[in-house]
């Protein structure tokens, strides 16, 4: 028998290894197992398949041991990947990388084990001395322990003493470096669980009022979480362990070390019955009808329209049916908020799965999917990858939102085609809900691909938010006044949604400070020494930062290029505005929502909570400040430069900037319907400023759709980017040219290119691109995938051009 494994490396295929007797009844697709690659590497890879045909072209190594008893990836899985690996151009381990969480690949670790003698007296060197000492002590010591024991300098001189005194061994194993969580728990003892008994406690421990309270504060714990562990316990009557044993002592407390699960969650809200208003239950009859005819449904809902209450009614459908489901949502920080809603009516069968988790956690949330704990699992694109057995229904929020489509590294996937993909698999519905559909959505929708639900109204009729558009100009008249970025009439909006004791939410889509200096004498711009941009002031480090390569350079205050002092601060970012409206409402309390005062795992859910509380007045912030955030309080948006939405060079950017001041201008006035949005730019008569302003986003298609078809952009097209990376520009164009050149020669092809990425150098390597359109067929696509990838490695086997990378990106955004 062989197996064909998956391993976590950028192999263009599988490798096929032999299935030693013994283990031929224990082997099953899916399983992890050990197996040698070269002469000394151990890898612990997926078995994919099982067969008879042994290979031709190599020798086969057996198989070294099988990892798990039963399979940690299924069918189903396997199946997911293998169209992932195709239809993305990746290769299976890059699929396999980014499927598993990190302590389901093992780990390589070198480890040294003690073999010397322990009645004879070595000489060592002073470095060697604490080494042994350890050794000694421990018995063995991994290459990463013995690195610190005796510093990175002194490493490789240690190590060859002791290998030349033979007193070490050197063993390559390979290890999980998942460990369950073992915590001491406390339960109460068979005799006390009766009531009466229990009663009887109380009054007996009435003279011990610290046991009284310890037993209490377990009560408490008991039904809030179930089980209840004894550092909760100590932490909440500040007791010590002392006292816990004391009650052990006594036969009222067992404690013992258990595993326990990392992912406790407390719920504090209640959950409502779903009653639908009239229009969603128009809306969810229509969807009910849609999926009975389709597969694929748009639920086109406007902003604060109550799309999650369809959602929740259509999860328990799913779940009556016996069946599992998933929600994808664009952002982490959204989960923080829908997630307390949702555990309000899944209860412990909710699952969250995203990337703030740790590795342990991550597992543990594997492991509760695969045996079926988790009925629901809530997350980003990454939840994808769980080991699902039987979905009932995959809804995709905000199904627009460019974060779905994976950047870096591959698999470059699509969470939403992934997600209909996926659904497929299981025979199960697929719901794709915003309040601005992408094009490609509504055009499958037109093409009756998709069925189409429409939710027009806001909840129990709220009315939707007032839109302004504000002439940028009129800065000009308040710049004496200190103010450079914020308009009289938006001064006076905040002011009266703060006398209203109302919140406010202000949108840049810039971070940092300064987006750029400028010489005013000879026009010289700081940039990244690394990269082709340029630095960005952040004021909170006082540094120069590149967003590209994470750079921090000094603040230069004389023009490097002229020596002139005349240098300016031009465009601005969250952190200067977050400094003016300080500056000009001194009383009230700002916060800034961007990826810099985000970075730590708990700071979204803080800030979240704040807002929840009022104790935020104005939230400055980028994109995260768009997506889903719903507070009753907000009455006031403002969009602060609406022309650098419209002005990016890429033919989505109509799409992107109507969806993004769209969704921006959902968040006001959701609940009383009286909210405003002031949108400042110097260029009002930009039609899509119009089509915002009407909430129009029928007007928006019609003239998007044209647009598209007219230039053979997606949908009617499909989109393959190639892109070439190498420390020698030469080099880099050389490579693309032969490419461009090659795809020429297919029919029925446009080739762009080569050319400069928009941003050329990143990382000191120099990056120009080929787009290829095809046409809508897929066999034309699946003859350019091969051939490109074909040419790919002619191109990188010609000498000089190992390093030289090339990247494909299916159907970027």
């Amino acid at each position: 028998m062989f197996a064909d494994i998956i391993l976590p490396l950028n192999l263009p295929q599988l490798l096929t290894y032999g299935v030693p007797n013994e283990m031929q009844e224990l082997l099953h697709v899916g399983m992890r197992v050990e197996v040698a690659l070269g002469k000394n590497k151990q890898y612990s890879g997926i078995v994919e398949r099982l067969h008879n045909e042994k290979p031709e072209a190599y020798m086969v190594k057996p198989i070294k041991c099988i990892i798990d008893e039963e399979p940690v990836v299924n069918e189903k899985q396997l199946q997911f990947w293998r169209w992932i690996g195709h239809y993305y151009m990746a290769t299976p381990g890059e699929v396999m990388q980014a499927a598993l969480p990190a302590h389901l690949k093992l780990m390589g670790e070198t480890r040294l084990e003690w073999v010397g003698d322990d009645s004879v007296v070595y000489e060592w060197s002073d470095n060697a001395f604490l080494a042994t000492e350890a050794l000694i002590m421990r018995k063995e010591l991994t290459i990463s322990e013995l690195r610190g024991i005796v510093s990175a300098r002194h490493f490789a001189a240690v190590l060859n003493e002791l290998l030349e005194k033979e007193v070490i061994q050197i063993n390559e194993a390979l290890e999980t470096a998942y460990r369950p969580r073992r915590e001491k728990v406390v339960t109460l003892t068979k005799e006390y669980k009766e009531e009466k008994a229990m009663m009887a406690l109380f009054d007996q421990l009435s003279r011990a009022p610290k046991q009284l309270e310890l037993l209490m504060a377990y009560t408490e714990l008991s039904m809030k979480f179930g089980v209840v562990k004894q550092a909760d316990l100590l932490d909440r009557t500040k007791a010590s362990a002392t006292q816990v044993k004391a009650l052990a002592d006594k036969g009222i407390f067992n404690v013992e070390e258990k595993n326990v699960d990392r992912l406790m969650y407390t719920n504090t809200q209640v959950a409502k019955e779903i009653i639908f208003t009239p229009a969603q239950q128009a809306a969810y009859d229509t969807l009910d009808k849609g999926l009975k005819e389709k597969n694929v449904a748009v639920l086109h809902g406007v902003t604060g329209s109550g799309k999650t209450l369809l959602y929740i009614h259509k999860i328990k459908e799913a779940l009556a049916a016996g069946k599992q489901a998933i929600l994808l949502l664009p952002e982490i920080g959204l989960t923080t908020q829908l997630v307390n809603r949702l555990h309000a009516y899944f209860g412990d069968i909710l699952g969250v799965y995203h990337s703030h988790f740790s590795n342990n956690e991550r597992v543990e949330i594997w492991e509760k999917v695969r045996k079926g704990a988790y009925k629901v699992v809530v997350g980003p694109r990454s939840a994808l990858w769980l080991p699902y057995s039987d979905v009932g229904i995959v809804i995709v929020d905000e199904e627009h939102d460019s974060s779905y489509k994976q950047k870096d590294p591959a698999p470059r996937f699509h969470a939403r085609d992934a997600a209909i993909f996926l659904g497929s698999l299981f025979d199960a519905k697929v719901i794709l809900g915003s309040a601005t559909p992408s094009v490609e959505s509504l055009f499958n929708v037109h093409q009756g691909k998709y069925a189409y639900v429409a939710l027009k109204d806001r909840y129990l009729g709220v009315e939707m938010p007032v839109i302004e558009l504000i002439n940028a100009k009129s800065l000009d008249t308040v710049k004496q006044l200190g103010i450079k970025l914020i308009t009289p009439e938006l001064k006076e909006a905040i002011i009266d949604a703060l006398q209203r004791r109302k919140q406010v939410i202000l949108f840049q889509n810039r971070r940092g400070y300064a987006p750029f200096q400028l010489c005013t004498v000879c026009g010289w711009v700081p940039q990244c020494k690394n990269c082709s941009v340029s630095l960005t002031y952040h004021k909170s480090t006082d540094k120069m930062h590149c967003h590209y390569c994470g750079l921090k350079a000094p603040v230069t205050h004389n023009c490097l290029s002229c020596g002139s002092p005349r240098l300016v601060s031009k465009s601005f970012g969250t952190e200067k505005i977050e400094e003016e409206v300080q500056q000009i409402f001194p009383e009230a309390r700002v916060a800034r929502m961007d990826v810099d005062s985000m970075r730590g795992k708990h700071s979204m859910t803080v800030l979240l909570d704040q807002l929840e509380k009022r104790k935020v007045d104005i939230l400055v912030g980028t994109q995260m400040v768009v997506k889903g955030l719903d507070f009753a309080s907000v009455s006031l948006v403002g969009i602060l430069n609406a022309d650098s939405l419209l002005s990016y060079p890429d033919f989505r950017v109509n799409e992107r900037a109507f969806q993004l001041m769209e969704q921006v201008s959902g968040r006001a006035g959701r609940v009383d319907g009286k909210g405003r949005v002031l949108i400042q730019a110097y260029n009002l008569q930009h039609p899509v400023l119009q089509w915002v302003k009407d909430h129009d986003v029928h007007t928006f298609y019609t003239n998007e759709i044209k647009y598209r078809e007219y230039f053979s952009y997606p949908p009617y097209t499909r989109l393959i980017k190639i892109i070439f990376r190498h420390q020698d520009e030469p080099k880099t164009v050389a490579a693309a040219t032969v490419m461009a050149e090659a795809l020429l020669t297919i029919p029925g092809i446009a080739v762009q290119g080569p050319g400069p990425a928009i941003v050329p150098r990143v990382r000191n390597q120099f990056i120009h691109e080929i787009w290829i359109k095809c046409p809508r067929d897929n066999k034309v696509l699946d003859h350019v995938k091969g051939f490109i990838k074909t040419t790919r490695q002619e191109i990188l086997s010609k000498r000089g051009n190992t390093n030289v990378q090339v990247i494909f990106d299916v159907d970027p955004v």
